[in-house]
Order: C-alpha cells, then structure tokens, then sequence
C-alpha cells in the first residue's frame, strides 16, 4: 500500500502499522500540496519508475472510496486481467445541492465530449493501461478524463460512493467547477467541434431574427471554450515528468518482510 501524504503538516498519531495480509504500508510525504490529482498523476508515475507490480488501484483515503468494494474490483481484474476497472457510482451519499451539480456536470460533459463518465479515481489498473497513463499531459489536470480518453477498452463495477470518515468536505463550488472543466478539457478537441457546429446550426435559424436576447447563447459558448482552454493549461507534461522532485520522503509505516 502507498499512501499519498498530499503536503499535509498534521501529525500523524500512528507511526507503525501491523497487517498480516499487507506486506507493506509506505507514506508518500509530498513538498508541497498540488492538488489530488497531480499527487494521483505523482504515485503513478512513482510506481511505474521504481516499483514492479501487476496491477495498481487507485482509491481516496477519506471514505468516499468505499474498502468493501475492492473485493468486486479483483474478481472484475481477474475475469478481464488486461483491462481497466472502474468503480462506476450508482449511488451517492451527498446532498440534494451536490447530486444536482453532478447531474449538470454529467449532462455537460456527455454534450460537449460524447462520453459519459460515471467514475472518478477509484480504478484498477494494469500495469501497462498505468504506464499508458504516465505518458499523457492530460493525467496532470484530470485522471477520469484521461483513463475515459486514452484507455478505450475499459470494464466497470458498480460503486456506492461512502462517508467520509472525518467531517464535510471541503471542495468549494470553484473547486467543483475546476475539476468538472478539467475533465471536460481532456477532449478540447471535441468541444470545438461540437461548439462549431451548434453555433453553425444556431446562427443558422436565428438569423433572421438576430438581437442581443438571441446572441446571448453564442456569447456563452465562447466564455465556455476560453475557460475549458484555460483549463486545459493545466495539463503539463513537463511538470508531470520533474513530478518525483516533489516528493520530499517515504515513510515506512509496516513492513512484513522485515518483520
């Protein structure tokens, strides 16, 4: 198990682990704090360079990724040993403000990308789908948007999304719409694309008719496509390559080969 410590400077109050199924429990202490998914694109890469393994699973550690679940995504694994496994929600534990913003962001992005995307990090992937991954600037800024783009050949479990174990989230609504941008900007591409052509279709049947009440859509659509250009800055391959350079040490939290 390799935990991300994402530059978080809360003590920590256990410092050895014992398990008797986990050969070993290493704390990852990141320099500075990124934001989850450049720590997720870090680990990968981290693991992918330095480590040798058959398959990885990507989960938060703050509950919403629910324990009880891994168990569906090996016997997935195991039933499909080259693919991807994605833990796809069915069921979330937010409130009602929360499960509406999703919906939008859902509809959002099946409207301007043609994809669906039902998962967020928890996953199991195969080595190579993760060293696929590694290779992308898109991993920097967005891991589902990424997976959903490069890894084509996916399978799904279903998911409930948990409780956290410790108090309300903390993601602010300009969080929610950065990330939701971000995934959306992972298929800029594509967004052009279909924006072009309902502008086309758009100004095409207002034309007689033009005025500012009318304008107002097209107007939207170019404010959209400049925040999705802006936020497709984020993906960066070079910072993705020097990532490692964060990491600041390892902590070995329990290791049975040493015990």
């Amino acid at each position: 198990v390799l935990i991300i410590n994402d530059g978080s400077t809360e003590e920590r109050t256990v410092t050895e682990l014992s398990f008797k199924n986990i050969k070993t429990v290493r704390a990852m202490n990141m320099k500075q704090n990124q934001g989850h998914a450049r720590c997720n694109a870090a680990g990968l890469k981290y693991l992918t360079e330095k480590e040798d393994f058959d398959y990885v699973i990507l989960m938060d550690g703050d509950g919403e990724d629910r324990p009880e679940e891994l168990t569906s995504l090996f016997n997935k694994s195991k039933e499909n040993p080259l693919k991807t496994v994605t833990a796809n929600r069915i069921k979330r534990s937010e409130g009602s403000f929360f499960k509406l913003l999703y919906e939008c962001h859902k509809i959002l992005t099946y409207v301007f990308t043609g994809k669906l995307i039902k998962f967020g990090n928890y996953s199991c992937l195969p080595k190579e789908d993760a060293a696929r991954l590694v290779k992308e600037a898109c991993i920097w800024s967005s891991f589902s948007g990424s997976v959903t783009k490069i890894i084509s050949d996916r399978v799904s479990v279903p998911s409930i999304r948990g409780k956290r174990y410790f108090g309300p989230s903390q993601m602010s609504f300009f969080k929610l719409l950065v990330h939701s941008f971000s995934i959306i900007a992972v298929f800029k591409g594509s967004v052009i694309v279909r924006s072009v052509l309902f502008l086309i279709f758009y100004l095409f049947f207002v034309s007689s008719n033009l005025s500012i009440v009318t304008l107002f859509p097209v107007f939207i659509i170019f404010i959209f496509l400049f925040l999705i250009f802006k936020v497709s800055s984020r993906e960066n391959i070079e910072a993705l390559n020097n990532s490692l350079e964060n990491i600041d040490n390892i902590d070995v939290l329990s290791d049975l080969n040493n015990g």
